[in-house]
């Protein structure tokens, strides 16, 4: 699968999985829901209950900025139709009040209700992406 390809696969997922290490190189991976802009893709603290805001991911991030996020799609009944896409990239957390926060969390309310109603008032996660990979049963599709 080429690069524009697993972008536009990517972006039009609904939910990816966030693969982060800390310092030491224990992994890390979480569900999140994300808006991307060009080849930077954005998640934020949002209001969905969590024992705490200071979620290992963004430490993970602080630590050890390098990260991957992967979608995919499944059905049990048409495996000519199942696809993955994996970006990796370089993680950065941005303050709620940054500018680049701020229009990330605008892009989350255009894909998401949850945030329309409910707009992320935590960090932001950006991902800078080096290399978009992927692989689909029927290219294409």
């Amino acid at each position: 699968m080429n690069p524009d390809e697993a972008r536009e696969r990517l972006a039009t997922a609904r939910l990816a999985h966030l693969a982060t290490a800390d310092q030491s190189g224990k992994p890390h991976v979480v569900p999140i829901v994300f808006a991307t802009a060009g080849e930077t893709i954005y998640s934020a603290v949002d209001a969905k209950p969590k024992r705490t805001t200071a979620l290992r991911r963004l430490a993970n991030v602080e630590a050890n900025p390098r990260v991957a996020v992967l979608a995919d799609h499944y059905d049990d009944a048409d495996w000519s139709a199942l696809w993955w896409v994996r970006a990796d990239g370089t993680g950065r957390v941005l303050a709620p009040e940054d500018a680049e926060a701020r229009r990330a969390v605008e892009l989350l309310a255009e894909r998401y209700p949850q945030h329309r109603d409910e707009p992320p008032a935590g960090p932001v996660l950006a991902v800078d992406v080096q290399r978009w990979t992927g692989w689909a049963a029927s290219p294409g599709r």
